[in-house]
Parts: C-alpha cells; structure tokens; sequence
C-alpha cells in the first residue's frame, strides 16, 4: 500500500474512510488516526497499526453538538454547554454512550469520548463522510504524537491509506479530556485547555446572585430567601474560615506577613483581627493572600453545582464588588442596616465586646457604598415580616430576569 498525502482532495479521504480504510488527520493539537468510528473492522485496524491495546477505549471525532445527542443518551445540561463554548477545540468530553457506538470504540465499557477538532479540513471531512471518526494520535503507542504530516509518514507510511495534510498543529498537546457521565464533572486528562477555564465555562450557565454587605446587616435572612428558590447558597465567610483551617499553604502565606497569629497550624482570629481590623494597609494585606484561595474554592463549588445541572446560585461576600466574581454575577444585591442594630446582632451570635463589634463594623464599606455600587439594595430597618418579603420579591425577581 502507498500512503496518499492529500492536501484539498478531501473527497478522496471520504472514499477511504467509506471503504473502511484509515486516515490521519490534522487538529490544532496533534494529528490523529482516523477510521470509521462506527465500523468495528476499521476501528479493529486502528488498535492494530497504533499497537493500541483494546482494552483502552477510542474517542470519537465529530463535527459538533449536534453529534452529542446522536452518540450519547442522559447527557447532562453541561456538556452541551462545554461544547457549544470549546468546540471546536481541544476538549473531549466523555458520556454514557448509545448502543450506536461500537463495543470495541467502548473498550467494552459505557462511556464515550467526543470531540470536535478545530481544523477545517477535518471539519469538512467530518460533514462529508457523515460519521464520526476514531481517531487516537497517529502515532504508534509509547512513541511521541505528530504535529506535521510528515511525521505521521515516517511512522505509517504504507500502513494508512492517506494523511490528509493540514501544515503544523499549533499547539502539540493532546486535549484535555473531562467526564460528564454522572452529572459530576471531571478531568480525566489535563491537556491543552486549562482546567479553570472549563470551570468558568460551567459557571458562566447559572443565573448567580451576588450578596453583599457588611457584618451583621442580616444576609443570612437574605439568603435563606434565595435557598427556598432553589439557589446553591455560597458564604464567603465560611470558605474562607474552612480554608483557615484545611489550607496550610495560606495559613503560610498569612504567617509571613503576620508573624505570630499562627500558633501550631491554628489561625488565631482575634489576633490577626487586632492588627487588620484597625489598619487598612493590613487589611489589603490580607486579602491579597487569601482572596485567590477564597475565588478558587468558590470556583469549584459553583462549577460542581453547575454540572450536577444546578441552575442559581448566590454567593454572599462583603468585598464582591472587588472580587474576581463580578465576571459572573447577574446582579450584586447589597443589604444595609442602621449601625446600632448591627452591633446588637454580631455580640449577640459571636459573643464579643461591643468595642470589638465596632471596631469590626467600621472597618467595613458604609451602607453609602452599597446603595452607590450595586445593583439593588435592601435596608433591613423595619420589622423581620416586611424584610422578608422585600427580599422574596426582588430575589424573585432577579431569578426570572433573562
């Protein structure tokens, strides 16, 4: 057999994969061995000429997310999000195949990779020959993957039918490869697209509301009116006091620059409170430490909330306004109250001095900021039933909002 080198005759790549034959194609991370993905026999070539033992599954090469429903049953809500965001692109996404897709593509298993590479002559090949394509990197196993047809030729040449050439992949990383298959997301494979990103992508699907205000406004009574909605509720506070107690990498951080406040792996929090609370400097300090740990934690639990097919969530931090959470929030509602009856709330629950309740509160935005920066306010200054309704009507509201 001679292999073709094909350059626009893209008809010629259909007819081979037709015939059951095997082509490398390009993608713009490495070029992949490509075979009818719905034709046992031509699938059973590719684990030959790979040396690919069987007992690892093939992806499936498709034109888009169209494909998803075709291949794939109970396919959650995210992974069409995640395609119609990164495809085409380096992101396989794996789901709970249909009956359709061969057992040897499955490895035997119930689940299938899909992914829609982002070149155009594979693209077109794709809509052309009308299925989709098994195509793991054309390299023998063990052997480094190809970025240039002319690689693909020193390690198949006379073995594959063709290599349809599409010049130098750009990124030579495979893709990153996530599964979907029981509503949960995760990455199988870390490949050339970032993993935040594809988190970002999840959240970016949720109507979220952000809460705002300071200490002892009355958020939780807020909050408690958007979890009856249906919302996934996200204390800031609490991450952050969660992280003071499982991340020693910032317990770290916060001990270099506040020598002293950590004793034997405990952040001791009125300490470090005595210092930031009355200098501004300080408190800057402290947030450029622990706000990248807070943004990543709370990443994580919109994103898991998101693929599980949540549809609201609202997040309740003083500082969102300066957060990198405004890229997503549909709206930041702040709450307001007068300062003597903030005082009253935070001794009562924390069980602190009214000296320190001040100082606390007046290290904090005035309700001037909130009713100035955010999209709506409340002020709780009436009675606990008007509160409550006022904070159903406009939650309700947001959520309903397009």
């Amino acid at each position: 057999m001679t292999t073709q080198i094909l350059t626009d005759d893209i008809a010629a790549a259909v007819r081979s994969i037709a015939e059951g034959g095997l082509v490398a194609v390009p993608t713009e991370t490495v070029y992949g061995l490509a075979g009818n993905g719905l034709d046992p026999t031509a699938v059973e070539k590719i684990y030959e000429v790979k040396g690919r033992p069987e007992t690892k599954p093939l992806s499936l090469m498709v034109p888009g997310v169209e494909s998803i429903g075709r291949l794939c049953e109970d396919v959650p809500a995210a992974a069409y999000a995640l395609a119609e965001r990164f495809w085409p692109g380096p992101l396989t996404i794996v789901l709970n195949a249909k009956p359709l897709v061969p057992e040897i593509v499955r490895a035997g298993g119930d689940t299938v990779g899909l992914r829609c590479p982002d070149s155009e002559k594979t693209l077109a090949l794709l809509r052309s020959c009308g299925v989709p394509l098994a195509a793991p990197s054309a390299n023998p196993s063990g052997l480094p993957s190809p970025k240039t047809a002319a690689e693909v030729a020193t390690y198949f040449q006379g073995s594959i039918d063709a290599i349809l050439d599409g010049g130098e992949c750009g990124l030579g990383t495979e893709s990153t490869v996530v599964s979907l298959t029981d509503g949960r997301l995760r990455i199988l494979r870390q490949g050339a697209l970032p993993e935040r990103d594809i988190r970002r992508a999840l959240i970016r699907t949720m109507k979220i509301v952000g809460v705002t205000g300071g200490t002892g406004t009355g958020k939780t009574t807020a909050l408690e009116s958007l979890a009856a909605m249906g919302a996934l509720i996200i204390d800031a506070d609490a991450v952050y006091y969660g992280l003071c107690r499982d991340s020693g990498e910032m317990l770290a951080q916060i001990e270099v620059r506040f020598p002293g406040v950590v004793e034997d792996g405990v952040l001791q929090r009125k300490k470090l409170g005595a210092v930031v609370f009355s200098d501004a400097q300080a408190l800057g300090d402290l947030r450029a430490i622990t706000d990248p740990f807070v943004d990543r934690e709370i990443d994580r639990l919109l994103s898991d909330h998101a693929a599980a097919g949540g549809t609201c969530a609202a997040v309740d931090a003083i500082n969102i306004l300066d957060t990198n959470l405004m890229d997503y929030v549909s709206a930041v509602v702040g709450i307001t109250a007068p300062e003597e009856a903030r005082v009253r709330r935070l001794m009562a629950r924390e069980g602190i001095s009214e000296e320190y309740a001040l100082m606390r509160i007046r290290a904090q935005k005035p309700a001037s900021y909130f009713e100035e920066n955010c999209d709506y306010t409340i002020c709780n200054d009436g009675s606990m039933e008007d509160y409550r309704r006022r904070c159903d009507d406009l939650f309700s509201k947001i959520l309903k909002e397009t």
